[in-house]
């Protein structure tokens, strides 16, 4: 399985436009939260939503929903080109993020009570090759992005006045987003690189940047593939550090997926500095072992966190499908010639029975 280079990394692109929306203020503007009551109690149901990560979008993580479908887990992406992380760049909120994730849940909650019969109910339709036309698309445009990118708060100017996610101002970002339908049963998330402690922040009952997502109420299990969740100095770890505080324990199963066989000296300048940039003691990235992007203890350490959370190392298996996007080879040459070469990613296809099963 490849992954779909329709939406590639387009980073220079998303550089040129982060250069000139920088030029405007950053003064933020306030709304009342919004939070809901609680729920009651939901059958599980075995279909997943997948959480991309950094700088990439739906059309990179086609493919691995589709391979899930396939194995008897009909799976959508959260539905978000890569550009939409823009107003999240420099350790900023991620409540852009947790709306476009709150918004794919419910709408697959909504019909997941029928999803244990999804076969049967979607023979002769399109629906049984593709379950992501059960979500909406929702309305995002050029001046929400502009809006977004000025106000959305945190990250390394402390915009609205702090890095610290407590003491974000009351906000909340731009986009139309339709109202689900009444839940019918919980889902899985499946969040990939920074996608997975996102995930983490979502199903927090704690209130970030002035909403409480509570989302352990639609979600029964947490996969993620090669996430950073272990605390590290900077801005764009000011969220990891968020969701550290506290230990979940909201009856949601969890598992911690992490790669090795990418050692940070050997495996290119990329890896050594995301290596780096992931080390809680200042370390260069040169001894670490990981995926290619996240040091294996980083990716592991959801355990310390999460009650009962389990682990799964997988070896010589790489963070991302590097050969296969658009800008991959400028970006990480060296991970996306190991990819060429047949190394594999989380998402190839052996690669997934190891991890998919848990679900």
């Amino acid at each position: 399985m490849k992954c779909s280079d329709a939406g590639g990394l387009q980073f220079l692109g998303l550089l040129t436009v982060l250069s000139a929306l920088s030029s405007y203020g950053t003064d933020a503007f306030s709304t009342p939260s919004h939070q809901g009551g609680a729920l009651p109690s939901l059958p599980n149901v075995k279909a997943a939503v997948i959480v991309p990560g950094f700088l990439t979008g739906k059309d990179e993580f086609i493919p691995l929903a589709q391979s899930l479908t396939a194995k008897g887990i009909p799976t959508v992406v959260v539905p978000m080109p890569n550009w939409h992380w823009l107003p999240c760049l420099g350790g900023r909120s991620m409540r852009p993020m947790l709306e476009r994730i709150d918004f794919t849940v419910k709408h697959l909650a909504a019909v997941a009570g029928d999803l244990d019969q999804f076969d049967s109910l979607t023979k002769d339709t399109d629906l049984s090759k593709d379950p992501q036309l059960l979500i909406p698309n929702f309305s995002y445009n050029p001046i929400d992005l502009y809006q977004d990118f000025r106000n959305n708060p945190g990250g390394v100017l402390s915009v609205g006045g702090s890095a610290e996610v407590d003491q974000y101002p009351l906000w909340n970002p731009k986009g139309t987003f339709q109202e689900a339908p009444e839940a019918q049963g919980k889902v899985a998330l499946i969040g990939h690189s920074a996608g997975g402690w996102i995930c983490r922040a979502y199903m927090s009952q704690r209130n970030y940047g002035g909403k409480s997502y509570n989302g352990h109420e639609l979600v029964h299990s947490l996969v993620t593939l090669g996430s950073p969740h272990g605390n590290a100095p900077g801005a764009a770890f000011k969220g990891v550090e968020w969701v550290n505080n506290d230990v979940m324990d909201a009856g949601v199963r969890a598992l911690a997926v992490g790669g090795t066989g990418y050692k940070g000296d050997s495996s290119g300048q990329l890896t050594q500095n995301a290596y780096s940039f992931c080390c809680p003691n200042g370390s260069d990235g040169s001894q670490y072992d990981g995926d290619g992007v996240t040091p294996i203890e980083s990716a592991l350490a959801m355990k310390e966190y999460v009650t009962n959370a389990d682990t799964l190392v997988l070896d010589d298996v790489g963070h991302f499908c590097w050969s296969d996007v658009f800008g991959g080879e400028t970006v990480a040459p060296e991970l996306a010639q190991f990819h060429k070469e047949g190394r594999p990613w989380y998402g190839d296809d052996d690669i997934v029975e190891k991890w998919a099963g848990w679900l």
